[in-house]
């Protein structure tokens, strides 16, 4: 398999990275499962994992699939050096009406303290890529972003991210951040297309866009007409829909990555092979944009 490889900042990774958070949160597969699903994904040539300090279970152990990335890293034959490894802070696991959910917090002490928590439960002395995660309307956005330059300058990370955020946000964030910002990690998938102008801004400043849950993630059943014409494209190729709908995704701009998840190894081995699918004009006019 050949996996498309494109520049983030200072790094040479793959287009097709693999999002781990489906490998630690309720749901997950068994621990030797998550190890393997990692370990195969690295073998295939896939080159960016993508975790975060709350990727754990509601009310279990914190900062579990940071862990879960290391031993499999650790564990792995391959060329470790290789691997960009890119973690969030902002975010934690919490129980809304007795239903797990996502809470915010983007304080500085938080984020300081939670990202120096991730470089310690990953084993490294600097973290490739660190995104703050999401806004928190309780923090002046420049309070967060000053929090991660800090991170940055005191070499806890060797880049930075941001998640979450609209133009006005990537802007200051381009302001605080200068050219250690690399990376604005959004969702986007033919059922969120409302991120695609931060996409094109992205693009305009020569930075990676990431999309999160690029595959739809947990959809509501009125949107699945949306992927049929991806199925029509899928069945004349002979290839999975998913690999058609992560095609189109890279399609939009030679600057654009995918971090699809997966619960085994079969669903990232298919995913990796988006980067080699080419999608001609026609099919992409039929898909939309």
């Amino acid at each position: 398999m050949t996996v498309l490889m494109r520049k983030m900042g200072p790094f040479e990774t793959s287009a097709v990275g693999l999002g781990c958070m489906g490998l630690s949160i309720e749901g997950k597969p068994d621990e030797a499962t998550g190890i393997e699903t990692i370990h195969q994904a690295l073998d295939a040539g896939c080159r960016q994992l993508d975790t975060a300090w709350s990727y754990y279970e509601s009310g279990g152990p914190e900062q579990t699939n940071e862990r879960l990335v290391r031993t499999a890293l650790d564990s792995w034959k391959g060329p470790r050096s290789e691997v960009l490894v890119a973690t969030k802070v902002g975010h934690y696991r919490d129980f809304t009406d007795g239903r797990p959910t996502w809470a915010v917090d983007g304080r500085p002490e938080s984020l300081i303290r939670h990202a120096k928590e991730s470089a310690q439960a990953l084993g490294v002395d600097t973290i490739d890529l660190l995104y703050f995660h999401r806004p928190d309307p309780k923090v002046p956005y420049q309070e967060s972003l000053e929090a991660i330059r800090s991170l940055v300058e005191e070499g806890v990370a060797r880049t930075a991210g941001i998640s979450n955020a609209d133009i006005a946000q990537i802007d200051m964030a381009r302001s605080i951040l200068g050219d250690d910002l690399v990376a604005v990690q959004n969702q986007f998938s033919p059922t969120f297309t409302s991120s695609f102008e931060e996409l094109r801004h992205v693009a305009d400043l020569g930075l990676a866009f990431v999309c999160w849950s690029p595959l739809g993630g947990f959809r509501k059943a009125k949107d699945e007409a949306r992927y049929d014409p991806f199925r029509q494209v899928a069945g004349r190729l002979g290839v999975s829909y998913q690999q058609v709908v992560l095609a189109w995704e890279l399609a939009q701009d030679e600057h654009v990555f995918v971090i699809p998840g997966a619960h085994r190894p079969g669903t990232i081995l298919d995913s990796l092979q988006a980067g080699d699918l080419q999608i001609d004009r026609e099919d992409m006019e039929r898909l939309g944009r």
